[in-house]
């Protein structure tokens, strides 16, 4: 929960990448602790909140699964618009997911907000034995493109809360105390939210 005098962010985060990467397995393991071998397909987006409590800042999370699949691809812009926070994910074990991840990357330079906190992850690294992209590929790829770069597993647990707590790590840098409640979100996410979704 917020510490006493503590600066409160409230940063809304999009998880964009291929169907099947494990973005919402990711989100399940973050919010809920939970894993499931077999996770539906998002269908639209799934909306998820936490709140993360660090020295400087307490982060409220609003964060948006969106859909891999391609026919979803025309709504995420509606969700990134006004975003704080991007993870892109990719499958380790497959070189098409990391292209993809690519282009995300390239259309959120485009359209997004130029200050958005941006991680590229690579998930699965339970998988490595099935490895088609290697750690410095990510590594390289995010350095060149300003972003932070984190290998994760949803299924074990790896570097899931890491990788949350650098983004919020980065959003309290990002944006210094002022005065206390922050808001990182888009004026329309309100109406958005009661348009488009549901809570997992």
């Amino acid at each position: 929960m917020a510490r006493p005098g503590n600066k409160i962010i409230q940063a809304k985060l999009v998880l964009l990448g291929d169907m099947g990467t494990g973005k919402t397995s990711l989100v399940l393991r973050f919010v809920k602790g939970q894993f499931f071998d077999h996770q539906e397909p998002t269908i639209g987006a799934a909306f998820f909140t936490q709140i993360l409590s660090l020295t400087e800042a307490t982060v409220k999370f609003d964060i948006w699964d969106t859909a891999g699949q391609e026919r979803y691809h025309s709504l995420a812009p509606m969700y990134y618009r006004g975003a704080a926070a991007a993870v892109i994910v990719y499958d380790i074990s497959s070189t098409d997911t990391f292209v993809r991840a690519k282009r995300w990357v390239q259309e959120l330079q485009r359209q997004g907000n130029p200050n958005m906190v941006m991680a590229l992850v690579a998930n699965k690294l339970d998988l490595d034995s099935k490895r088609e992209v290697q750690n410095e590929d990510g590594e390289q790829f995010s350095q060149e493109n300003g972003m932070f770069f984190m290998e994760t597993s949803a299924k074990t647990a790896q570097n899931i809360n890491e990788l949350f707590y650098e983004i919020a790590k980065r959003l309290a840098r990002a944006y210094p105390s002022k005065s206390t409640g922050v808001n990182l979100n888009d004026e329309t996410e309100s109406r958005t939210r009661n348009l488009l979704c549901c809570s997992g």
